[in-house]
């Protein structure tokens, strides 16, 4: 399963693609609230985690895992839902992304980055 930096637009179609080959329906994904980019694919939220942090310098303060349903409308697609969302240090303390604001961004930026 191989995971794609995000940094221009990319098509919901190429998501479908990617989400057939994975996972069926879903698509994990990686969002950097700072620098406005995410890594898609692969088995584990984590795995897009390290490309994120080793090959783009992200942050951990910034980067947050995501589920992303193509086939669902934009405002059901995004499942905020993953295990490198426990940030105690960070105040979140679940798998939930718990800061409004935060949600807010990620929402903003998955709308950015993936177009009809």
């Amino acid at each position: 399963m191989t995971i794609r930096i995000v940094r221009e637009s990319i098509k919901r179609e190429e998501l479908l693609r990617i989400a057939s080959e994975e996972f069926g329906d879903f698509v994990k994904a990686v969002v950097d609230i700072e620098r406005g980019i995410m890594a898609v694919g692969g088995e584990l939220h984590a795995d897009a985690e390290v490309v994120l942090t080793e090959k783009e310098g992200s942050k951990r303060e910034n980067i947050w895992g995501i589920n992303i349903y193509p086939k669902k409308s934009e405002n059901e697609w995004i499942e905020f839902d993953s295990m490198i969302n426990l940030k105690p240090h960070y105040g979140n303390r679940s798998r939930d992304v718990e800061s409004p604001q935060i949600k807010e961004k990620i929402k903003n930026i998955v709308k950015k980055l993936i177009v009809d």
